[in-house]
C-alpha cells in the first residue's frame, strides 16, 4: 500500500516552498527532517514543554501538535531566520542577560521574545511570564531569562 502524500506551499524563514509530506506529518518533523533546521527543538512532542516553538505568521505555536499541511499558506519563521552576521538583538540580549543554560529552550524563548515586541507592548513582569509560560526551562531559576526579555523589549534596536 502507498502512502498518499500532500503538496503542501507555506513560507519557511522568508524563503517560498513547496514539499509533499505525509498527511500526519507533524510540522516540527517536517521542519528538521524535511528542510534540515534542526534549531526547532523536540522535546515532550506532546506540546506541554514548548522546545518547539516556531512563529506561525508571527505567533508563537507548538510545532510538534500542529500536522504540516495545517500548515498550508503560512508564514513559518525558525530560530534559523535570526541568522546573519551579527547576533539578533533577541540573541545579544540572552548572551548578555546569561538568560541561557543548555541552550534546548533558548530557541523557544528567544522566538517567543520576537512575537511579544512585534506586538510593541510595554509588558510588566508578571503578566511576562504569563507570557512565556508556554515553555519551560529545566536548568535555570527563569530570572535570568525573564531579565534578558525584558531587555530586548526594551531595547531600541
Amino acid at each position: 500500500m502507498t502512502q498518499t502524500l500532500i503538496d503542501v506551499r507555506l513560507t519557511v524563514n522568508g524563503e517560498p516552498v513547496e514539499h509533499a509530506v505525509e498527511p500526519r506529518r507533524s510540522l516540527v518533523d517536517f521542519l528538521r527532517h524535511d528542510l534540515g533546521l534542526t534549531g526547532t527543538h523536540v522535546g515532550c512532542e506532546q506540546g506541554v514543554c514548548g522546545m518547539c516553538t516556531v512563529l506561525l505568521d508571527g505567533e508563537p505555536i507548538k510545532s510538534c501538535i500542529m500536522l504540516a499541511v495545517q500548515a498550508d499558506g503560512a508564514e513559518i519563521t525558525t530560530t534559523e531566520a535570526l541568522n546573519g552576521e551579527e547576533l539578533h538583538p533577541a540573541q545579544r540580549a540572552f548572551k548578555e542577560a546569561h538568560g541561557l543554560q543548555c541552550g534546548y529552550c533558548t530557541p523557544a524563548f528567544i522566538l517567543t521574545s520576537v512575537a511579544l515586541r512585534e506586538r510593541g507592548l510595554d509588558i510588566p513582569r508578571e503578566e511576562l511570564k504569563e507570557e512565556l509560560a508556554g515553555v519551560l526551562c529545566r536548568c535555570t531559576g527563569y530570572q535570568n531569562i525573564l531579565t534578558a526579555v525584558e531587555t530586548y523589549l526594551a531595547a531600541d534596536d
